[in-house]
């Protein structure tokens, strides 16, 4: 199997290390950068993972994710905040730059090595079929999205919600189903964020917002016949 590659930011170089040794080990092949400018300098596209402190001297964390997602290069990688910014506002506004997991500082190793296994899990490849209507396209084995031929930057968050709702076709989630579907189980995140993600996602869908269709007091569909196709 192939190991997966990890990226990680942080401006503590001690916290690095200790963290380098412990997924090394764990199998993961990983690399450091000791600021956002100096990530900016790898292949970010080529990770499967980053784990990204948010205070950093020059361009934040926080200002590296949204950078990152923004680029239908880099958008689709799943991203863990590590960081000693804990508050509910901090989480939530992680959470809606499309960041997979939040750990606070300080932290132990194993729960961070669990966090990471666990997010690789959930991000995985399960089957290489591509799901097709009319112009809209999604890769499960790339993890893109293709709207009319040209790609669209979604976050690791809108990605799984259109993916989820595509397999499902036709089929009424609540937000509180979508929350437990596709964010992770052990963080704190409102149905207030689902409708943020849901907006979001429209915007970048073009003429084919209308069919991710609202349900008034029951949730969200996506309306229109779907095509399976093995890839």
């Amino acid at each position: 199997m192939e190991q997966k590659r990890i990226l990680i930011i942080d401006d503590e170089h001690d916290l690095c290390e200790i963290l380098l040794f412990n997924l090394i080990v764990a199998g993961y092949r990983t690399d450091v950068a000791y600021s956002a400018e100096e990530a900016l300098q790898y292949r970010v596209a080529d990770y499967d993972l980053l784990l990204i402190d948010v205070m950093m001297p020059g361009l934040s964390g926080f200002e590296l994710a949204e950078r990152l997602k923004a680029d239908q290069q880099t958008a689709h990688i799943p991203i863990i905040f590590l960081t000693a910014r804990d508050t509910e506002d901090d989480k939530l506004y992680g959470f809606g730059l499309g960041a997979d997991d939040y750990v606070s500082k300080p932290f132990s190793v194993r729960e961070v090595l669990a966090r990471v296994k666990a997010v690789l899990k959930r991000t995985g490849n399960n089957g290489e079929h591509l799901l097709a209507y009319e112009g809209l396209t999604l890769d499960v084995a790339t993890k893109t999205v293709c709207i009319d031929g040209n790609s669209a930057a979604l976050t690791r968050t809108e990605y799984e919600l259109l993916r989820l709702l595509l397999e499902h076709q036709g089929q009424v989630f609540s937000r509180q189903e979508l929350l437990e579907k596709v964010w992770p189980q052990d963080v704190v995140v409102t149905e207030r964020t689902v409708d943020v993600n849901i907006t979001r996602l429209r915007k970048k869908l073009g003429h084919y917002a209308s069919r991710l269709i609202s349900r008034t007091g029951f949730g969200y569909s996506f309306e229109g016949k779907i095509k399976n196709l093995k890839t």
